[in-house]
């Protein structure tokens, strides 16, 4: 059985929520009706998701879609922005109503490696004997919160590196496995850069979503006065629990990618990239791209937009997913050259640039 998808990538077949014979031609997978209701089920229980962390993170509705973007793909997130804007509460709130168990690392110049992993201490046993014995660290959780995480040294920071992609640490050469679901949220003050050290290339590409977060709206200030002064704030209440996340985890990698979605994605990234062939000729000739983003890009960018097709209830994601994800997938895995820079051009207008070339 194939798809057909229409220029824009999306499924030409129409969407039922009724959940008829259709959902399951979309899903293209074999379990055909099953399928469809977990993933109308998924979708579902994920909106209530975003509407519970609505109700107490005012203002925030694209930071709130995008940090479920990350965990619905399997990932990990980097929170950008200046302090106050509710980067700390969103965490806390995600692991209430998802029901995950959440720890938090303050990030310091004085935090050393075992404060992440872990350590071996000896322990003299009742015979007389001693052995060690292995304390975790709070890495070992569902939802690590890892706070001003610029603050910490290299060499503390390689610490997470291992966990984030092999889902495991290894101390005095034993390997120790992470929770099922594991995922680090960390957050980054764009303005203080002195006591930081910044994130290098290799643990920045580890972050499937670099999520900017802004000021809040006039009107959403205005809720958030009232409603957090008045002694009537509202609390983050569970929704779902940690079997629910990893089942939706594994229904985001079966949704299809129609040719015209996969062969943007391919496209955009390697656009990015100075010396490649699918470069992008009036941004290379500018000389605008220092260096650009690797594999990995792809791969975070096809399983976003899966994400985001299941968030939104669709089920299949067109190019216009691709468009709204390239800023968040890209713009830590690329770095404009100086004189770029020196002519007043960003990230996001040379990402905004290339992905006119996909509408």
């Amino acid at each position: 059985m194939t798809l057909d998808f229409d220029e824009t990538g999306n499924s030409s077949k129409p969407k039922h929520p009724e959940g008829t014979m259709s959902d399951a031609d979309i899903l293209n997978l074999t379990d055909g009706k099953d399928a469809a209701a977990r993933l109308f089920e998924a979708a579902e229980t994920f909106t209530k998701v975003k509407a519970g962390l609505g109700a107490v993170i005012f203002g925030q509705d694209e930071v709130i879609e995008q940090t479920l973007i990350t965990l619905l793909a399997g990932g990990h997130g980097l929170l950008i922005g200046v302090p106050g804007l509710a980067k700390t509460k969103l965490v806390e709130s995600l692991g209430i109503v998802l029901g995950l168990d959440t720890s938090r690392i303050q990030f310091t110049p004085d935090l050393m490696p075992t404060d992440i992993t872990g350590s071996e201490v000896m322990e003299e046993c009742a015979g007389g004997s001693r052995a060690f014995r292995f304390i975790r660290g709070p890495v070992f959780t569902e939802l690590l919160m890892a706070d001003e995480i610029n603050r910490a040294s290299p060499r503390t920071q390689s610490a997470l590196l291992q966990a984030m992609q092999e889902k495991h640490v290894t101390v005095a050469g034993v390997r120790h496995d992470l929770p099922n679901p594991f995922h680090v949220l960390a957050t980054q003050n764009p303005l203080e850069q002195e006591g930081t050290y910044p994130l290098p290339e290799a643990q920045l590409d580890r972050f499937l979503l670099q999520i900017d977060v802004d000021y809040p709206g006039l009107e959403a200030e205005r809720r958030m006065l009232l409603a957090t002064t008045m002694g009537e704030e509202t609390r983050a209440t569970r929704v779902c629990g940690p079997e629910q996340l990893v089942e939706a985890q594994a229904l985001v990698r079966r949704v299809p990618v129609g040719e015209k979605v996969m062969e943007s994605i391919l496209k955009l990234v390697r656009a990015a990239r100075p010396g490649s062939g699918g470069a992008d000729a009036a941004i290379i000739e500018e000389g605008a791209i220092a260096w650009g983003p690797g594999p990995r890009a792809s791969q975070a960018l096809i399983l976003a937009v899966r994400a985001r097709a299941l968030l939104e209830g669709r089920f299949a994601p067109s190019t216009d997913d691709v468009v709204a994800l390239a800023g968040p997938v890209l713009r830590h895995r690329m770095a404009l050259s100086f004189t770029a820079r020196a002519e007043g051009l960003t990230t996001a207008s040379v990402i905004e640039r290339l992905c006119q070339g996909l509408l």
